[in-house]
């Protein structure tokens, strides 16, 4: 089954740490999204320590991958999100980010998972997805 490898300029350049942003199998068209944090295309970290305004940097560059790909946020079928030192209270902020983002009646199945830390020490989140497009 050929495989495409996307690194779109409006996301970080990925390749220098081994792995592609996005990756489009053919056959069903099915979209594989390397885990998205709250890197802008610069490298700078959207947020700080705000995690809701990381979740939501983090979910615009979902969408910009998935776009990338030739999908759209309807096509995301499912999301798996990280979240360093996750606690219930922690539920609202990604919450919102997720609501803000995904609209209607096509919502992605999610997965929510707390971890110790992440890629980089400044990142709160880390949102990998799946889309299939039609």
């Amino acid at each position: 089954m050929p495989k495409e490898r996307i690194n779109p300029p409006s996301l970080f350049p990925s390749q220098e740490h081994g792995f592609s942003q996005v990756v489009v199998a053919s056959g069903r068209r099915t979209i594989y999204l390397s885990g998205q944090t709250a890197w802008d295309a610069q490298r700078n970290l959207v947020g700080g320590a705000d995690l809701a305004a990381q979740a939501r940097q983090a979910l615009r560059n979902v969408r910009l991958a998935v776009e990338a790909g030739g999908g759209r946020l309807e096509d995301v079928v499912s999301l798996r999100i990280y979240v360093v030192g996750y606690t219930p209270e922690d539920a609202q902020a990604v919450g919102s980010a997720l609501r803000e983002c995904f609209r209607g009646p096509a919502l992605p199945a999610t997965t929510w998972i707390g971890v110790v830390s992440l890629a980089d020490p400044g990142f709160l989140i880390e949102v990998e997805a799946i889309a299939v497009i039609d």
